[in-house]
């Protein structure tokens, strides 16, 4: 076996294990959590989920579909599937999450790390806005943060980190140079994913730069 294919196969376990875990707490959510905001910008628990769950539930001609109904504008469509989507009951919302840990979506051009970018950033999204100290693993952390440091990632988010340097206290990471701004890893990475977090999240005089209570783009990793 080759070490792309062995590589491949570690990514593949690692976005199962991601899906799992999310999977199990939103399967444990009380009713009313799933009506709460969550870091993306006017969507809901509900919609959170079902923009994960979307490319598990649509085929590609229905996406192709709906891509032409919303003239081609990606996160158009996605606001509006994913607010159509979210009327669904919770527990099938949970379920299309589990019973699709392994499957092979890609993001266009993002391959497996953006799989998982993609799952661990939109699970942040929901557990910070509720409170809940869940905690990413380092390997699945330290995958995702060399995604969204590329620039493809900083350009598709635009967040401005002139004159700041980003600094993990759980992790040996850093980015930037500038007035420092600390804090966990995986709030880092939504820093760098354009998301606003709670107060009390980040340290620094420069904190309150990346503190509010919704992202500048909803929905969209």
């Amino acid at each position: 076996m080759s070490t792309a294919e062995t590589t491949n196969g570690d990514l593949a376990a690692t976005i199962a294990a991601e899906r799992r875990d999310l999977a199990m707490i939103l399967a444990g959510l009380p009713a009313a959590a799933w009506d709460t905001p969550t870091l993306c910008q006017g969507w809901r628990v509900r919609e959170v989920v079902a923009h994960i769950t979307m490319p598990f539930r649509y085929r590609p001609p229905r996406f192709a579909l709906e891509m032409v109904r919303s003239r081609g504008n990606f996160n158009r469509m996605a606001d509006r599937c994913a607010r159509r989507d979210a009327t669904a009951p919770p527990g099938e919302l949970a379920a299309a999450l589990g019973d699709n840990e392994r499957n092979p979506w890609k993001p266009p051009g993002g391959g497996l790390e953006g799989a998982l970018t993609h799952d661990v950033i939109h699970g942040l999204d929901i557990t910070v806005a509720l409170g809940l100290d869940r905690r990413v693993p380092d390997d699945r952390l330290r995958t995702v943060l060399a995604a969204v440091t590329g620039p493809r990632s900083q350009k598709f988010f635009g967040t401005d980190l002139a004159g700041i340097a980003l600094r993990a206290e759980d992790l040996d990471w850093s980015l930037g140079s500038g007035v420092p701004v600390s804090g966990r890893a995986q709030d880092l990475a939504l820093v760098l994913c354009g998301r606003m977090l709670p107060p009390g999240q980040l340290r620094g005089e420069a904190s309150a730069r990346f503190t509010g209570i919704a992202s500048r783009e909803g929905g969209n990793t």
